[in-house]
């Protein structure tokens, strides 16, 4: 069994979170550094879904003109870029729900 990067950087950036000694007494400087490391997350995310994606890409356009014949390559290919992007559609839906959930209270 193979462990997706993906997989592999979310266990890492845990175990340097956790492995973090405690945050100073202000508390601003490690809002920003964990805003900062969730923009960083997201965009990794995304650019490592796009890659999936235009690997996708090539391996149709090789596979259709012919220059690879490698069948179960190319449905690897197809299922990874497929879940990427299910599991990418499903944390921005939860996402949005949190922040639609959060419109609502009142204060």
């Amino acid at each position: 069994m193979t462990v997706s990067p993906i997989a592999l950087k979310a266990y890492t950036a845990a175990n340097e979170l956790l492995n973090k000694p405690a945050p100073p007494a202000g508390g601003k400087a490690s809002t920003a550094d964990a805003t900062r490391s969730f923009a960083e997350a997201i965009e990794d995310s995304l650019s490592a879904v796009n890659a999936m994606q235009t690997e996708k890409s090539r391996m149709i356009t090789e596979f259709a003109s012919g220059k690879s014949q490698n069948v179960h390559e190319l449905m690897i290919t197809l299922q990874k870029a497929g879940l990427a992007m299910d599991m990418t559609s499903a944390v921005r839906n939860k996402v949005l729900q949190a922040y639609q959930e959060l419109m609502r209270l009142q204060f």
